[in-house]
């Protein structure tokens, strides 16, 4: 099967959580005559949603990136890895309810480590899905081998950080949201893939 249709159905679902995490987002309750200092006084009151909102669409952003990015690799598609790749949208679409949860209990230690867990679970499935592609000839022919290794090992970063995430948030649940947060910052940075794709858009790029 070609892989392009997987590629869509994961555009559409990531669109839609992406979306639907906006909604935990509330105007505060209070009277049209409320003054300008009530007004932020209830905006600053529902910092904790709008924090959960902005991490959550980063993270997946982040993951948005890395499945796009494997899918220029990945041409093709068997039975096997349509349901592995349905787990991880599965994973994805599960993220608007882990941050709502997190945005209403924000120094709670079990909601902090089940926002954790679904990260970690979602990244974990996302790698597999890669070593999938890769050991059952999913990945074109001619994919350098630094770069399938890279591409690995990007996935892996993250999910070493939120595993130590998880570890601080016994210690201090301030340090793990921190991770949390931090985790998907470096991963703006560019690495061996990126290089790699530019380098591509120039070759093929017409003189």
């Amino acid at each position: 099967m070609d892989s392009r249709r997987v590629e869509a159905l994961a555009d559409g679902i990531f669109a839609i959580a992406m979306t639907l995490l906006v909604l935990e987002l509330h105007v505060p309750a209070l009277p049209a005559s409320a003054s300008s200092r009530d007004l932020m006084i209830g905006l600053w009151s529902s910092w904790p949603k709008f924090a959960a909102y902005g991490g959550s669409f980063l993270i997946l952003g982040v993951l948005w990136i890395g499945h796009h990015n494997q899918f220029h690799y990945i041409r093709r598609a068997d039975r096997w890895f349509l349901w592995i790749n349905i787990c991880f949208l599965m994973c994805v679409s599960f993220m608007p309810y882990c941050t709502a949860l997190l945005g209403s209990f924000i120094w709670n230690r079990a909601a902090a480590a089940i926002y954790g867990v679904a990260l970690l679970v979602t990244g974990a499935v996302l790698y597999g899905q890669w070593i999938y592609a890769v050991r059952n000839g999913l990945v074109v022919h001619d994919a350098p081998p630094e770069i399938v290794e890279a591409t690995g090992n990007r996935i892996l970063f993250g999910l070493v950080g939120y595993v130590i995430a998880l570890g601080f948030l016994l210690v201090s649940p301030l340090i793990g949201l921190a991770l949390y947060v931090l985790i998907p910052l470096l991963y703006l940075r560019r690495g061996g893939i990126d290089r790699h794709l530019a380098a591509e858009h120039r070759r093929d790029r017409p003189e």
